[in-house]
This record gives structure tokens, C-alpha cells and sequence, in this order.
């Protein structure tokens, strides 16, 4: 199976989304937007791919998104958008693709619909388990 990952290898939940991607046996092409961003035409895909709105996909938590007047509920999604490419932080992730769709992976087990079954237990870095010992998903 192929897989895209939009990274950020300083962020835990994109560190968990993508160490799940490789326990189900899945190496992805990893790029990391922050120095990779995507094009415009592609943001707007992976956006409207995991069923968002442009709003729903700018990050706000450690970004200058309030500096940047961004809450304005008045700006439009083009406005949005162009603040997200001139500074990638904007961009909420991580991004995940594969052949069974695009979905924002927060929280990261999210990841788990996009990806082959998994059978063996996995836990994130935290310790939180997401697949216990007989295989189950722990929602």
C-alpha cells in the first residue's frame, strides 16, 4: 500500500500517525511541509479530501495564528489559505493519504482507517495503547 504522510517530526501526534503507519507494515513517502510545503492546489485537495473546511484545517495552537488576525470569521478561505502557504506552521497535521482516502490524523489513530488491519498490539510514545494484545482497537 502506498501512503503519504505531511509531517512534522517536532509534533507527537504526527510522530505517533506515522510510527503506526510503519507498524502496519507500510513505508510512506514522508514530506516534511514545514520545509516542503504544498502547493496551493494541493493543500486544497488534502483539505477537501478529508472532508474539512479550510478553517477547520489551519492550526491555531502554537502558530501566530491570533497575531495574524486569523479569528477574523470575515476572512475568506483564499485569505486562509495563502496565510498557510507563507507560513506551513498554519497547517494542521498530520496529513495522511492512501488509497482508502485523505483524513487529518488528529488524534492519531485516525491513521488505523487508512491502513490495512493490524493484529499486534501497538502503544504510542506516551503509553497510551491504541491496539491491545488480542488485536483490538481501543477507541
Amino acid at each position: 500500500m502506498d501512503a503519504t504522510i505531511y509531517h512534522n517530526p517536532a509534533c507527537s501526534t504526527s510522530r505517533n500517525t506515522l510510527a503506526m503507519i510503519r507498524h502496519a507494515g507500510v513505508e510512506p513517502t514522508i514530506i516534511e511541509y514545514l520545509q516542503h510545503p504544498p502547493s496551493r492546489e494541493r493543500l486544497v485537495e488534502l483539505i477537501s479530501g478529508a472532508g474539512l473546511t479550510v478553517r477547520q484545517a489551519i492550526r491555531q495552537k502554537g502558530t501566530p495564528y491570533l497575531e495574524r488576525g486569523l479569528d477574523d470569521p470575515m476572512l475568506s478561505d483564499s485569505a486562509l489559505l495563502d496565510a498557510m502557504l507563507a507560513e506551513p506552521i498554519l497547517i494542521n497535521r498530520p496529513f495522511v493519504e492512501t488509497i482508502k482516502g485523505i483524513r487529518l490524523c488528529r488524534p492519531s489513530e485516525g491513521v488505523l482507517d487508512l491502513l490495512p488491519p493490524v493484529s499486534r498490539p501497538f502503544s504510542k510514545e506516551d503509553g497510551t495503547v491504541v491496539i491491545d494484545q488480542g488485536g483490538h482497537r481501543i477507541s
